[in-house]
Formats: structure tokens, sequence, C-alpha cells
């Protein structure tokens, strides 16, 4: 899943550095026991200190207390530099110098973050330029040019707010048994009769998907999505399988399903992949005579997404994390 790229001087936006938040951050360096980890601890100070700023001037509450980046053991041992923001998550602040173009970002924060926004310093620390963010890595360095603008990171902090990472799910635990409330293997929902579709698939490729040449590797579960009266109160069925691929990306393919009595889809049902930033990626829509709708695509380790299910004026969404 692709994400947008900017030009960073046109969107940056500068900010000036209080003279507390330097003494703060002179504090904690002034507690490691070696130069090069008193600079690290520092501009990390700064940089957390810098995006609270910002948050606090966009109404979005935080809690710097509660982040790893205030607790003194956490920074001695880490390279961390996160923000706690209540009810959403942790978002890593993470500092570049001027002129640089590549952003470090540690394995450590790869996990349990809600995104990452970037700051840059020039050597007088008088003010700092928020550059833009992006919402997951999976590699240790980050090109700046990959960077989405704030507007997009504003917009994906109000996307997690209306749904909590707690309610993800987290695809790479499929591959080891462990599945989410709600999704089952296909079979068991076949083994209910109000639900086994009318029509003979079970032979076919349709519903059987792409096994490829590694089954073992392919892991797939199935949910019920319910449109209520919109389709005669029968369900239809999200089947989402998953197979690992090359340069640790995870193949993604989708299917929706009639159920029961139900041999075809409504006509206009559309089933839509988000991209982290809640804009449309893919999107296809039933037919008249559509047994099923189908989607495939590509993600890195981390990377977040939704798929929508809607018809006319319903919809239900699944929000998901690789």
């Amino acid at each position: 899943m692709n994400n947008s790229t900017y030009q960073l001087d046109d969107f940056a936006l500068t900010l000036p550095i209080s003279q507390t938040a330097r003494i703060t951050a002179q504090q904690f360096a002034n507690q490691q026991p070696n130069p090069e980890k008193a600079e690290q601890v520092r501009l990390n100070t700064l940089a957390v200190w810098v995006v609270n700023d910002y948050l606090q001037m966009m109404d979005i509450p935080t809690d710097l207390q509660a982040s790893d980046s205030w607790n003194p053991i956490m920074r001695l041992c880490g390279n961390v530099a996160d923000l706690e923001i209540p009810s959403i998550g942790r978002l890593e602040c993470r500092p570049v110098h001027l002129h640089q173009r590549i952003c470090s970002i540690p394995p450590e924060t790869w996990e349990e973050r809600v995104g990452y926004l970037v700051v840059q310093f020039d050597e007088s620390l008088q003010e700092a330029r928020l550059l833009g963010f992006i919402p997951s890595v999976a590699t240790e360095t980050l090109p700046l040019s990959k960077l989405q603008p704030l507007e997009a990171f504003i917009d994906h902090l109000w996307q997690l707010r209306e749904s909590p990472l707690t309610s993800l799910v987290n695809l790479s635990q499929w591959f080891a048994g462990i599945f989410e409330t709600g999704w089952q293997t296909i079979e068991s929902l076949w083994n209910v009769p109000e639900l086994r579709p009318n029509y003979a698939f079970r032979s076919t490729e349709t519903l059987e998907l792409n096994t490829l040449n590694q089954p073992e590797s392919i892991t797939k579960r199935a949910k019920l999505i319910d449109l209520g009266i919109q389709i005669l109160n029968q369900p239809v069925m999200l089947i989402v399988e998953i197979s690992p691929e090359k340069n640790q990306e995870t193949s993604i393919h989708l299917q929706l399903h009639a159920t029961g009595n139900q041999i075809y889809l409504p006509s206009g049902v559309h089933l839509t992949v988000l991209d982290s930033s809640g804009a449309v990626f893919l999107s296809a829509q039933s037919r008249k005579s559509d047994n099923y709708i189908q989607l495939q695509f590509r993600g890195e380790p981390t990377e977040q997404f939704s798929v929508r299910v809607a018809l006319d004026n319903i919809s239900i969404t699944e929000h998901f994390r690789i």
C-alpha cells in the first residue's frame, strides 16, 4: 500500500523551542553515562516536547508522564521518543538534523506505536520543524520523502480515536494460530445450514482462493457481516486469506460471498480497502449476478488498513494491522 509523498519545504511547520524545554532536555541528558547517549536523549526529549506543544495547540490531549521518554530507566535503556495520547496510543517523535534526508527508526519503536512524526532541528536548538508523519514502519531507515503532511497526521489520529487499537485485527498473529473473536474457519460457517450457500462452489476455485504452491503457508478466516434488512436479514461472508511473500510483505486476498438462500450478492454491495489515513485504496462493487466480489493486495509489517462492506447507507468496517 503506497503512501503519498509531498515536498517537505512546502508543508513543514516551524515551532519555537521554549527555554523550559531546553532546560528539561539538558537535565535528562545530564543523567546519561556518556556524551553520545546524552545527545540522543537531549534531541529525543526536545522532539517529544515540540510535538506535545503542537498537539496541545490542536486541542489534542497528551500525557507526558505516561510516556516511556519521560521515564528515566526507559531513557537510559532504550532509544525512545514516544508521547502518550490518551484513548489513542503512543506516538513516536523522531528527531533529525538539518540537511538530513533519512530518519533513523530504532527497531524497539516498531511496535505499539500509532504513528511516527519527524522533527527537524538546527544547531541552535531555538526552533524546530515538524516535517511530517508516517503511520507505520518496518525498517531502521525512513527516507523523509515518504512522509505524509501534518493534515494527514491529524486525520489519522481522529480515525484512531473513532477506532481504537484494541479493535484492530492483528494479522501477524494469524500465522501463529491466534485469531480474534468472530473470525472462524470457513468450514465451520458452512456447517450451519442457514448459512450454507445454495450454489455449489466448494469444488471450484472461487472459494478455495489461490493455494499457490505452499498451501501450508496460507491462513484464512471468515466473518459474517450483517447488513440487516438491506439484504433480507441474510448476512454476507467476508473471507480474509493471508500468505507470506518475499521482502517480509504479506499477500492479502479478500472475498465477500452471499450466504444461505441468497444465490447472488445484492447489486451495489461495495467492498472497499482503506489505507491508514482513511483514503480509499481499492474498491469493488457487486453486479446483478455476482456470487462474490474480491480484492487482492500486499502490505508491509505493522501497516494498518480497514475493510468496509457497504450497501446503500449501511456500512460495517473492520480494522486490521499486518
